[in-house]
């Protein structure tokens, strides 16, 4: 078949799906999967056809130092590794319009700020993605077999930055929750992601995620869906850029959205018009109540 799994285990040798997932499980282990050869590697490479991964005496060339991985960067390597491989990812991209938002954003953060509350572009991204997801629903939804779950929770995970690697928090029941409650707990929760306190509970039963470098830069990438979700939004730095409005180019606040998808479950029509609606709701924050 050109991709190494060897003789299928159906009729007449034909590959059926426990083959795929047999094969999969032992490319990811680094074994050679079943009918695979023996010789296609020893390390990562397993059952792939792929030569093996390369071992080098790094010192030889020069001065080096050996660290560890951290737990978290291990564990989050064997998931991305596995969703990389077993989704078939496709990534559709954006801009936002967030010129007003931002106006609104500010005013708000004068209105509270004696309550301490501070809001964040993310906080309004957050809330208008729960407003995209009940518009949308199969992208509120997982894979089981043959089977599509449809949820009627809206969980949302962000992906938090740590000096020991990448978390997930997420936030529960976002439908029910202002801006400000929503505000306080992405506040709390990403602090307890630096501090390495966030609990098991704190990290499970996310919908949907959200991968925000905008505190950063960037024009745009592919976030990796975490499954069992379907879909993830990368969010890049907000830029001042010359828009046409029907008459001269104006100065407008845009925000590069990537949104990827599993497309065994969403198609490429799908993924568009769901990032354009989300689009268009953090251009006119006012939509979120119809």
């Amino acid at each position: 078949c050109g991709f190494g799994l060897g003789k299928g285990t159906g009729l007449k040798g034909r590959i059926v799906g426990d083959d795929i997932k047999a094969f999969v499980k032992a490319a990811l282990q680094g074994g050679a999967g079943k009918g695979a050869p023996a010789a296609a590697g020893a390390s990562l490479g397993g059952g792939l056809d792929l030569l093996p991964w390369p071992k080098v005496d790094f010192a030889k060339f020069g001065e080096v130092e050996v660290k560890e991985l951290s737990r978290i960067k291990k564990i989050s390597g064997q998931n991305l590794s596995r969703n990389w491989v077993m989704i078939p990812h496709v990534t559709v991209n954006e801009e936002a319009d967030m010129t007003d938002l931002e106006e609104f954003r500010k005013q708000l953060n004068k209105e509270w700020e004696r309550e301490g509350v501070k809001l964040s572009p993310l906080a309004f991204i957050i809330k208008a993605s729960v407003s995209a997801l009940k518009q949308f629903p199969e992208f509120n939804s997982s894979l089981d077999g043959d089977n599509l779950v449809l949820k009627k929770y809206f969980h949302i995970g962000f992906a938090a930055d740590t000096p020991n690697g990448l978390v997930v928090p997420v936030i529960k029941d976002v439908d029910k929750k202002g801006l400000k409650e929503i505000s306080q707990e992405l506040t709390e929760l990403s602090k307890k992601a630096r501090e390495g306190k966030l609990k098991p509970q704190e990290m499970q039963g996310a919908c949907f995620t959200i991968s925000s470098l905008g505190g950063i830069g960037g024009t745009g990438f592919t976030p990796i869906v975490n499954a069992p979700e379907v879909a993830i939004l990368g969010v890049c730095k907000s830029q001042i850029k010359p828009v046409w409005n029907g008459k001269e180019f104006a100065p407008r606040l845009m925000c590069p959205l990537s949104l990827s998808f599993d497309h065994r479950v969403i198609d490429g029509a799908a993924g568009m018009r769901f990032t354009v609606f989300l689009a268009n709701l953090l251009k006119d924050f006012r939509r979120i109540t119809l």
